[in-house]
Parts: C-alpha cells; structure tokens; sequence
C-alpha cells in the first residue's frame, strides 16, 4: 500500500488550505497533477512564440509531452495502491521522460516530419501504458494478503502500547485520588476548626461593636462641645490643663502641675471619662476652714481669678486688660498690634494692609478666631488637617520655622479621604524615586514606574522650578505649593519632605490654630493661622521659652475678644 506516514508530517499549504490528507502519496499526487498541467500550458504558450523545424520548437513539444505523464501520475498515486502499483506507475512516468528526452536530442534534424521517429513514439507510449496499468490492473490483480497482516500486527501492537499507557495511567488517577481524599478530609477538619474562630470572632466583633458605637456617641458629644481643652506649660515649666470654653472663659483647670507632658495628658482623659457620669456632692464647711484650705492650697490659676464682664449674646466674656491700637506704619500702609496695660504689644499684624479697613477687617478675624484657636505643637514638622472656605478637605506640611513643605493641591470631599491621602504621601515620601521631567513633559507624564511613587521635578511655564509626588495609579497626592527660584532650591524641598513627612504627626484644625514654634534665632514665637493658610496674626517678638510664648497666647485668648479698638495717629 502507499506510504501511511503520519498527517502531521504533511502539514502544509494543503492541509490548510484543501483539507487533511491522509497519506503523503495524496500530496505528492496533489503537487505532480498540478506539476504535469503546468508544463503542457508551458508548451502551449512557447509553440505559439517559436517557429517550426527549430530548437525552441522542440523544447515546446518536449513540455507538452512531458504534460500526461505527470498528470496520470498525480492522479494514479493519489489512490490507495498496493506498492507494486506505486513502483509501475514511477516507473512508466521515467519511461515516458527518456522518450522525451530522446525526442529532444534529435529534433529536427533527426525527426521525420510525416511519421515521426517509431522508437520514440513506441517508448513513450510504453510509459503512458505501465501508467494506466498501475492505477487500474494491478489493484485488482495484487495480493492484499502480506499487506494486511503486517497492518494488523502494527496495529495490535500499538493497541497494547495504548493499554499499557492507559494502565499506567489509570494507577496514576488511583493514587491522586487516594491523595485528594486525604487533603478532603484535612480541609474538613481546617472547616471546622475555622467555624469555631468564626463563632469566636463573631461575638469579639459584637463586642467591638459596642465599643465602637459607644466611641462614637463619645465622639458626638465631644463634637457638640463648646469647649476645648488646652495642654500647656505654666511659667514653672510643670505641664498643666484647663478646659476652657469658647467664648474665652477657663471651665476649669488642673489644680497641679504634672511631672510629665504624658501624665497631665492622663489626668485630662480622667476627667473626660468620668465628668459626664460624676455625682454630686455638697460639703458643708465652716468659713474659718474653708479659708484655711484655700490658704494651704495656694493661689487659684491666673485665668480663674479673670474677671467676666456680660455680653449681648448671653455669654461671659473675661475683662480686657489690653487694646487693639491701629495705626498706619512709615511705609504708609496700615498695620494693628495688640498692647497690654502694662505697655507690652502682646500681638501684631505681621504684615502691612493697603488700606484701613482692611487692616479692620485682619483685626476682626482675629477677634473671631482667637479664642476658640487650638494650640499645634509642631516638632519640628506636621501635618494640618483642615477644612477650606469651600467645604473640601485639604491637609499641608508645615515645618516649625513656619514653612510650608507640601500641600495636597486638591481637595477631598471627607476627612477621611483627606487622611488617606495623607497617609499615602507619608508611607511613599521617603522611598520615592526622583524623576526629572523636560520642559514639554510636565503636563504629559503617566506615573510612576514600579516604585510606590515618585517625585517629578519640572519647570513650569513661568520658569519656576516644581516638584510634584506621583503615585504609581497616577494620581498626584502631593506638589510644592510653590515654585521656587533654582532648580536646587526645589530638590532641597524634596529633601526636606523626606526627611520629615514619614515621622510628622497629624493636627486637625478648626477654623484656626495656633502655631508654637522656633525661629532661625533660637527664640519661639506663635503665630495664629487661618485654616486657608493665611497667618492671621503673630507675636511680634521672640521668647526665651515655649512656656513664654505659650503664656503669651494665653494672655491673646484672654485679652482679644473684648479688647478696645483705638487708631493711633
């Protein structure tokens, strides 16, 4: 029989675009018919080109010769033939092609025009015969006998070999599935074992619930407090508290200075938790005693002993015991300062206004924010989480020499969107990568690369140099806020946002805080800021201590919303 090698030994433009064959004698076969039809169009066209009795004439006949051949060959072989079959037609084709050749060889000099050269007519006929006799006489006349018996055998053994493959294969299933009945049941035990944590982690999580809705109603009526407390040093430099309402009145104090900022911290939660439940009980004393209490227990704090004084809106409001004094300065233009009694400026403007009322209007602010303002500790850099004039959310990082490091540069719609963002920029800061983009990329960069986020220097168009933090989804959760002169002065902000983001503690403000800080000189001075950032007011000079200045913005809060206003000519 023809060869029956494998189909994907073929492949081919055939199989893909004819079909797949299933012996490689129906591709050869495929390939001389298609061979055999294009050597008689060959002859054709070069008889139609040449003249008679002539070279080129010859070669013409020759290719339309070789034309049957090749195509009954093509089509013989394609059949299912015994060998015997396949070898008489080959041979008949080789035949047919010494015919032709010898016909080349002697036309036209040896090639009788009007019979012919009998030889080579007999020869090629010869060929043409043993061809047809291959496709049609010797299939039916060949033993198929030998033939079939040594498929059978080929077959049967690849049968056995597929057995033996099934059964080794079928030990295989056996033993996974012995294996996956033991992993089963180690999953059932880890199942029940894990309800059991479940159970125990749902009555933890009913638990928590309960506390947390307990921290929450907490939570609400810190936040319907018109109060604060205040965590301060007194002049002996002991840490104290008072609790002191927000038109400026002192609820109530610590008695007693602390040993430690940590302890009156503790005292102060002490009386959170235990105020709102507290009974009470009155103490029927003799005068005489009382006063000899009072005596040993020394002087009341100095913010108790304030006088209040009424005011329209039903609150009381301690006695100034300084001005507000308006004048306009050498430069011409208007500041305001705020003088004691005793003839120490206790506040100023910090900044020159360019007209009266505006400097009125500066001096009013101050009048509005200063006595709820809470105090920043901010060592040496934190975070200011605030709420701006259009209700979003922003945060900043400001250094305690007054700097503005970084802003968010957007607003969130919550605080806790805020936070996150927040917490973003101080997880990534420090292991950013630097990236410097050209003058035309600063619009058009995608992020960053596999780092968590990376800091992009540019210039902008006003030829200010900028930083800007990119996360690595692409969102900016960080910029300069400002340009900055040199492109150094701009990698030294990046710098310093390293340095101090990962560690700085996060300060929610009001409508205004304010700071405590250290100069370039080494002396502290405060400075009351505005949640847009704008510094409302400052000290006007330096201190020798953090207690000093933090008693200089007790005495603000206790003089400024009652104070007189005068202009100073």
């Amino acid at each position: 029989m023809a060869a029956d090698s494998q189909p994907d030994a073929r492949g081919g433009l055939y199989e893909r675009r004819i079909g797949t064959p299933r012996t490689a004698d129906e591709v050869n076969g495929y390939w001389l018919f298609g061979f055999g039809v294009l050597l008689g169009l060959a002859g054709v066209v070069l008889f139609s080109l040449t003249e008679s009795a002539t070279t080129t004439r010859g070669i013409a006949y020759a290719l339309a010769a070789l034309a049957p051949p090749f195509v009954m060959l093509g089509a013989v072989i394609r059949f299912p033939l015994r060998r015997t079959g396949t070898f008489l037609g080959y041979l008949g084709t080789a035949v047919s092609v010494l015919a032709v050749v010898w016909f080349v060889n002697i036309f036209p000099e040896g090639w009788f025009t009007a019979s012919g050269d009998s030889t080579v007519i007999t020869l090629y006929g010869v060929g043409l015969l043993l061809i047809g006799l291959a496709g049609t006489v010797v299939p039916l006349l060949s033993d198929p006998v030998y033939e079939d018996y040594e498929r059978m055998r080929s077959e049967t053994a690849a049968a056995a070999t597929e057995r033996d493959e099934t059964s080794a294969e079928l030990e295989s299933t056996r033993a996974d599935l012995a294996s996956t009945r033991d992993e089963l049941e180690a999953v059932r035990n880890d199942l029940e074992s894990a309800r059991g944590e479940l159970s125990v982690a749902e009555e933890r999580a009913t638990e928590l619930d309960a506390e947390a809705e307990a921290a929450r109603a907490e939570a609400a009526s810190l936040r319907e407090s018109k109060a604060r407390f205040e965590l301060f040093e007194d002049a002996g430099g002991r840490p104290r508290w008072r609790l002191r309402h927000r038109n400026g009145n002192v609820i109530a104090t610590s008695g007693q200075g602390y040993s430690s900022r940590g302890k009156a911290q503790q005292g102060l939660h002490s009386v959170r938790r235990n105020a709102r439940g507290a009974g009470l009980l009155r103490i029927e004393t003799a005068v005489e005693d009382a006063e000899a209490v009072a005596a040993d227990d020394g002087p009341e704090p100095e913010d108790a002993a304030e006088p209040a004084v009424a005011v329209p809106n039903g609150d009381a409001e301690p006695a100034s015991r300084a001005t507000f004094e308006l004048f306009e300065d050498a430069s011409e233009e208007w500041r305001w300062r705020l003088r004691h009694d005793n003839g120490n400026v206790v506040a100023d403007s910090g900044e020159g206004y360019a007209s009266k009322s505006n400097a009125k209007r500066a001096l009013a602010r101050v009048r509005e924010h200063v006595a709820a303002a809470d105090y920043l500790r901010v060592d040496p850099a934190a975070f200011e989480l605030f709420r701006d004039a259009a209700g979003e959310w922003r945060w900043r990082l400001i250094h305690e020499n007054g700097d503005v490091l970084a802003d968010s540069g957007e607003g969130y719609s919550s605080r806790s969107k805020a936070r996150q963002g927040l917490e973003s920029v101080r997880s990534n800061a420090a292991e950013a990568a630097l990236a410097e983009l050209g003058v035309g990329d600063a619009d058009a960069s995608d992020g960053a690369g596999s780092a968590g986020a990376t800091f992009e220097l540019y210039e902008d168009q006003g030829g200010e140099w900028r930083w800007r933090l990119r996360h690595r989804n692409g969102n900016v959760v960080a910029d300069s806020g400002e340009g900055y002169a040199s492109k150094s002065g701009a990698e030294d902000a990046i710098e310093r946002v390293r340095g101090h983001a990962p560690d700085a503690s996060v300060l929610e403000v009001g409508s205004a805080a304010f700071e405590i800080y250290e100069d370039a000189a080494g002396e502290w001075r405060w400075r009351l800021r505005h949640r847009n950032g704008n510094v409302v007011a400052d000290s006007g000079e330096g201190y020798a201590s953090r207690s000093n200045a933090t008693e200089a913005v007790t005495r603000l809060k206790a003089n400024a919303p009652g104070a007189a206003e005068e202009i100073v000519e």
